[in-house]
């Protein structure tokens, strides 16, 4: 029998904002199966991670996710956009996250899968990690990674581990959903340099200017929702010239 946490339903407020999501992606070429995923970086980024339950459940609701193999297949998406998270937000709110995921599934529904299992900090980590940089950060990579030449733990941190471990693995999410991971939970805590190099880094993957104000705009939509502004981003416009 399924537990009263697994047959709750999402709260009105936060459907609605799902269904704004949802319609904002449909006006994009970014696909109707991807707004979730940035909901779910914002949400972390944000004060109310235990949210992803109402997010995993509304989302089960749906005719796509009716089988057990749909809905873990889901939440494999969800697992990897907040195990990317971590290496953005820290580790603590994609932890409570995910708990929150776990209590609500069905027995069935759990997927004892592992991505990560058998890692090693080795070169080809690094290849990996250094050519998605690369793909992110174009003529800037030197200049950037330069910024840490006094700071070199954080050069290794982010050539080996953010980049390496976390954002250039491709089992499950491919290069557009990783983006919007990183995109969406940096632009959500209001960080202005970071926001600037992943606008940027958005519209390099090849997201359209049109489509990339789309995911600025509902970010402040998403956090509008807990009542955050975000007051110190850059705009896409201001961004553009150095696209």
């Amino acid at each position: 029998m399924a537990s009263a946490a697994q047959t709750a339903t999402p709260d009105a407020g936060m459907v609605g904002l799902f269904d704004t999501v949802a319609t904002n992606f449909k006006k994009t070429k970014l696909g109707d199966e991807r707004w979730f995923i940035l909901v779910t970086a914002c949400m972390v980024a944000g004060p109310d991670p235990e949210a992803a339950s109402q997010l995993y459940q509304h989302l089960c609701s749906q005719p796509q996710y009716s089988t057990s193999e749909a809905r873990q297949a889901l939440v494999r998406r969800l697992r990897e956009a907040l195990l990317k998270a971590v290496s953005i937000v820290g580790v603590c709110k994609p932890l409570e996250a995910i708990l929150a995921i776990n209590a609500v599934e069905r027995p069935e529904d759990k997927d004892y899968s592992s991505t990560r299992e058998g890692w090693q900090c080795d070169d080809a980590n690094l290849d990996r990690g250094m050519d998605w940089y690369r793909k992110i950060y174009a003529r800037n990579a030197s200049d950037t990674i330069g910024l840490f030449d006094a700071h070199k733990d954080f050069a290794w941190i982010s050539k080996h581990i953010t980049y390496g471990l976390y954002l250039s693995d491709r089992q499950v999410l491919d290069d557009l959903d990783t983006e919007l991971v990183v995109f969406g939970a940096i632009m959500a805590q209001n960080l202005p340099t970071e926001t600037w190099w992943h606008i940027r880094g958005t519209r390099r993957i090849g997201v359209s200017k049109e489509d990339t104000q789309t995911l600025w705009e509902t970010i402040h939509t998403i956090m509008g929702h807990w009542g955050i502004k975000l007051h110190k981003v850059p705009t896409v416009d201001e961004v553009e010239p150095d696209v």
